[in-house]
């Protein structure tokens, strides 16, 4: 695992795409129970090199009731994103991650995780690559029809600040849908 992390955190195949430069952050662990995969960096989480180290993050951590500590044990929860390098700005936020990274490095994660029990996917590219035709016909619909992709993924929308209109349309993701996600997450932890 350590020399295929090494040689993520080296790649240069979008090199020429990315403004600031290629920085892949990726943080996992062969004993993983849990994978976390989002979209790509935002420019805070480029500049330290630490996944989720931003509103996002913080919003996720309290869906998945889960600690910092718990939430950085890279034994316990992988943080994959479908891009690993900050992709750029667009007109309305940050650009769609990278389409190289996926293909060329999450199933040889994957094939290193033998102990993986949930994925959890966050925002359409990631349910778009991973659950393919099975999902709804648009983010909602897949999200509130979560159960549907159980025992292996839970589908979440993206925890931005900016998904404030999505959530105060949609207050039953926090109030059905939240609590059944910290539950299985808290009952693969404490297997």
């Amino acid at each position: 695992m350590q020399e295929l992390l090494s040689e993520i955190r080296g790649c240069e195949v979008c090199k020429p795409h990315l403004p600031l430069g290629p920085r892949p952050i990726v943080a996992a662990h062969a004993t993983a129970k849990i994978v976390i995969i989002g979209q790509a960096p935002g420019t805070k989480v480029h500049q330290t090199g630490i996944p989720w180290d931003d509103p996002s993050g913080r919003q996720l951590r309290k869906w998945l009731g889960v600690t910092d500590e718990v939430f950085y044990d890279e034994s316990k929860i992988a943080l994959i994103p479908m891009g690993f390098c900050y992709p750029g700005k667009g007109k309305s936020g940050d650009l769609p991650p990278r389409p190289e990274c996926a293909p060329l490095w999450h199933e040889r994660l994957f094939n290193s995780m033998q102990d993986l029990e949930l994925i959890v996917v966050i925002g359409i590219y990631a349910q778009s690559y991973y659950l393919k035709e099975k999902r709804e016909r648009n983010l909602t619909e897949t999200v509130r029809m979560y159960k549907n992709y159980w025992p292996r993924y839970f589908p979440l929308p993206h925890p931005s600040p900016r998904n404030r209109f999505w959530l105060s349309k949609n207050s039953w993701f926090e109030k059905a849908v939240v609590p059944e996600l910290q539950q299985r997450v808290l009952s693969i932890l404490n297997e």
